[in-house]
């Protein structure tokens, strides 16, 4: 019996991750994982937190008990890095981030004796590289996604240089955060303890601004300056990585520094070729007569991040060059706007505006909102349009 009622908690934890607009697939392999994460009680509370930041007496309303008792649990959380504290005009606010880039990562972000992270790596490893479901609802579904490639800044050229925004540099993110923490690579510590990790730098993993903040205060981050920052930043480029972070232009809150062989925000896609990190670029017959063993290189254009990466290895022949997309990809304005568009795209948009799931009218609502939402292909882009609009970014602004 007590199997099934904890079970029930896990199940219930599970549901409340995917309230929000980037979920995780439900699978043993996740049960498991939380399971090593949350004990039985935690799973109970975290999930019937809002989606939404909210305060003490809000959490303490939800779980009826009194605030000293509900600030002490959600410290603990917090100190475990499964929630995240902010400070917000003097009072202390407090978020479920979502599982990647959040508490999965977190927990690997430093060397810890609470938690079994040989155990959590093998379980990440089979849930996030071999069943692929959540890999694949990650970066495959909707067109707005959590993070984007940061450009390769060394081999711009001037012309090019012109045309990147500062929002698309990761030497901007580093120069503008108000706090800046470097942790241990949650892929590469991951695969260490699957005996699989690269030569790649370990101690190189960056977080911004409140998440920051958070985890430095927490002890899962240490503080840097921006001359350590972009120190580092120079080391990750030295070494080939690339620089995928949060899609937002305001308020980064990550930039992970990756390698092809370790890291799920590379698109899983298999073994790295030469320096892509996404096998982009492959050899092909140069159709050369005189050379019939002569090959060039081609770029598969659906995969190519645009980070620049493989251009440090054609320094010398400049047989490769970074072009304009013809169509700029939307990058969100801030975690706010990202939060809706991806909503919408996924047919999440309910949860964020209908948070409260105890009051029958809500759930009537949600229902109402959710159903609008599984409208046709067509007419969920004209949502999506909509709400991209630059009224969403005013109102993403004015109440961020």
């Amino acid at each position: 019996m007590a199997h099934i009622v904890s079970q029930s908690a896990y199940n219930r934890l599970t549901d409340r991750l995917n309230r929000f607009p980037q979920g995780a697939p439900p699978s043993e392999l996740l049960t498991k994982i939380l399971m090593v994460l949350f004990d039985r009680r935690d799973a109970e509370l975290v999930s019937l937190l809002p989606v939404r930041p909210f305060t003490v007496k809000r959490a303490a309303g939800v779980w009826h008990m009194p605030e000293s008792k509900t600030r002490k649990i959600l410290d603990q959380l917090a100190e475990k890095a499964l929630l995240v504290d902010f400070e917000v005009n003097e009072e202390m606010h407090y978020v479920l981030p979502p599982p990647m880039a959040g508490f999965f990562e977190f927990s690997m972000m430093r060397i810890r004796e609470d938690i079994d992270q040989k155990l959590l790596a093998e379980l990440f490893y089979q849930y996030l590289n071999v069943e692929e479901d959540f890999a694949r609802s990650l970066f495959t579904e909707g067109q707005t996604q959590l993070g984007r490639a940061f450009v390769h800044e060394p081999v711009l050229s001037e012309e090019n240089a012109l045309h990147v925004l500062d929002y698309e540099r990761a030497s901007e993110v580093i120069k503008s955060a108000s706090h800046r923490g470097i942790s241990m690579c949650y892929c590469r510590h991951k695969m260490m303890h699957m005996d699989r990790a690269c030569a790649a730098p370990m101690d190189i993993c960056m977080t911004f601004n409140t998440a920051a903040e958070s985890l430095i205060r927490h002890g899962h981050a240490r503080a840097v300056d921006v001359p350590e920052g972009m120190e580092l930043l120079a080391k990750a480029r030295e070494n080939n990585l690339v620089q995928f972070g949060e899609n937002v232009r305001q308020g980064v809150n990550f930039i992970c520094n990756c390698c092809g062989c370790c890291c799920e925000a590379c698109n899983g896609c298999g073994k790295c070729v030469a320096l892509c990190p996404v096998e982009a670029m492959t050899l092909v017959s140069a159709n050369d007569p005189q050379h019939p063993k002569r090959k060039v290189a081609r770029v598969d254009e659906s995969r190519c991040l645009g980070c620049g990466v493989c251009l440090r290895a054609c320094t010398k022949t400049e047989s490769l060059s970074l072009e304009h997309r013809p169509k700029r990809v939307l990058t969100p304005l801030n975690a706010t706007h990202r939060a809706v568009v991806m909503a919408v795209e996924r047919g999440k948009l309910q949860h964020l505006i209908f948070d409260n799931h105890v009051l029958w009218h809500h759930r009537a609502l949600a229902a109402v909102l959710g159903a609008i939402l599984r409208l046709p292909p067509v007419a969920r882009a004209m949502a999506t349009d909509q709400v991209k609009s630059r009224y969403l970014e005013a109102l993403a602004l004015q109440f961020s």
